[in-house]
């Protein structure tokens, strides 16, 4: 492993699922993804800005060589460990760690699942309380992430603006007078930029209008997707809202696009929670959610879905103040620690998939204290 420009050790497994305050207890590391504050964070998880940007001189990632992929890498790491970068990153090198803690760093939001699989050459550089990603050779010779947590579009773009300052000092960007940044994907070209936010909308699954929802956003030209992004399955209710246009739009305008989309489906999704805790819909919200938690308290085995599923019910009654006795840091801190890679990786050992959804119904209830 390459260490940041301080010289500090670094290894996947430093990604740890706790931590310790000074008082010795333990202390959930979850990303900022996962942090549970800023505006609207009960229903906005996190923002994430992400810029595409390729280096002049080499040909796309795609079809890049692997001498040169790695050639490309060791420049890029040799540049980002220079002081003076208004984030401290530490390397990883992807290729000398195992799957299990690829899919550890996918599960964390901090490498995609196509650079986790790569053949090519990679590496990725990261902060140490993961608001910060930089993948280098996945589509794009960078793709640099900045998370901030709840709905805080303004404050992603400055931070991710100021690396994208940084790096441009002494990286050489393409960079177009005609079209804007060069990226190997034409629906990334102009300003390079992905906003996105990720929401949690069981209101609107459940009262049937996500579809809805999802139109009003897809006729604006914003992509609604899954947890994992791009191809993934919206499971346990939560969405990724992003923009679907970079060219012809500055980044200014890209974000007042995203901040009326999601404002809207923000306030829609308050209605309808309101909606579902009223009158004769109540009841059956109520059933609902606590058939989830009888399910977390008595299952013997459970599945990502199911699992996911239940945390979301879960994570609702928390946050409409009709459950106690846990709070949303633990459904957030069970909801990742369930994951595959993680549940792996808490047990020290390869599991098969009913040992994983075995594990998973205990390690649930463990982390929400519910007793048997």
């Amino acid at each position: 492993m390459s260490g940041n420009g301080d010289d500090t050790d670094f290894d996947a497994s430093d990604f740890d699922e706790s931590g310790s305050d000074q008082s010795g207890a333990p202390e959930f590391q979850g990303g900022a993804w996962l942090r549970g504050s800023g505006p609207d964070s009960d229903i906005a998880i996190c923002t994430r800005v992400r810029l595409a940007r390729n280096l002049v001189g080499y040909h796309f990632s795609p079809q890049l060589a692997e001498e040169q992929a790695r050639q490309l890498r060791d420049f890029v790491i040799d540049r980002l460990q220079k002081p003076g970068l208004p984030e401290q990153l530490a390397i990883v090198d992807l290729d000398s760690i195992d799957e299990l803690e690829r899919s550890v760093l996918v599960e964390r939001h901090l490498i995609s699942r196509e650079l986790a699989t790569s053949r090519r050459p990679r590496a990725a550089a990261i902060d140490s309380d993961e608001s910060v990603a930089i993948m280098v050779n996945e589509e794009d010779h960078l793709r640099m992430q900045v998370f901030e947590s709840g709905l805080e579009l303004d404050g992603a773009w400055r931070r991710a603006e100021r690396l994208d300052d940084a790096l441009m000092q002494r990286l050489p960007i393409a960079w177009s007078e005609e079209f804007g940044f060069q990226t190997s994907c034409p629906t990334n070209t102009g300003t390079g930029l992905r906003l996105s936010v990720m929401l949690h909308l069981p209101g609107l699954v459940w009262s049937e209008d996500i579809e809805r929802a999802t139109n009003v956003a897809q006729k604006i030209h914003l992509a609604v997707r899954g947890l994992y992004g791009e191809g993934s399955r919206a499971l346990g209710d939560f969405y990724q809202v992003s923009n679907q246009i970079t060219l012809g739009r500055d980044e200014e305008q890209i974000i007042d696009d995203v901040r009326l989309a999601v404002g809207r489906i923000v306030t829609w999704e308050r209605e309808v929670r309101e909606a579902l805790l009223r009158g004769a819909a109540r009841a059956r919200t109520l059933d609902r959610i606590h058939r989830a938690l009888g399910t977390i308290e008595r299952a013997q085995i459970l599945t990502s879905e199911e699992s996911l599923g239940c945390l979301s019910a879960l994570r609702l009654g928390l946050e409409e103040k009709v459950l106690s006795g846990f709070t949303v840091a633990d459904v957030n801190r069970a909801l990742l620690l369930s994951q595959p890679g993680h549940l792996q990786r808490e047990s020290r050992q390869r599991l098969d998939p009913d040992e994983r959804d075995e594990r998973r119904a205990r390690l649930v209830r463990e982390v929400l204290r519910v007793q048997l």
